[in-house]
């Protein structure tokens, strides 16, 4: 599994990386596939060559840690796993679960990979 050091010598891919997909909207694209059409954002999965690749923070147990997923139709695979900086934990993991990335967790780790 990468490290958070490890991606950042990988410009491909960091430029695949969607900053705007959240846990649920995975979902909704790979898993839901009869859900898709509704939304009418124009984005359909069709086979399991579509995929996207994006972040999570797992607030299950600490420590907390960020994942770096790439989903596809049939699978969703970790890629890389580091500890989510302790001054995000508060407002990020007040409660147990998984989620996206909230807007300054996601400036310093564009900042981290040089990605804007």
């Amino acid at each position: 599994m990468l490290t958070l050091e490890d991606i950042k010598k990988d410009r491909d891919l960091i430029n695949s990386i969607n900053w705007e997909m959240t846990p649920e909207e995975a979902v909704r694209l790979y898993l839901e596939w009869g859900n898709n059409w509704a939304r009418g954002d124009g984005y359909v999965i069709r086979s399991p060559d579509d995929y996207t690749t994006y972040f999570v923070i797992n607030c299950w147990s600490r420590p907390y840690y960020i994942y770096l997923i790439r989903r596809n139709s049939e699978a969703a695979v970790e890629l890389a796993k580091f500890e989510l900086p302790e001054r995000f934990e508060k407002p990020v993991c007040e409660l147990k679960g998984v989620y996206a990335l909230e807007d300054d967790i996601k400036a310093w780790l564009k900042k981290e990979l040089d990605a804007d």
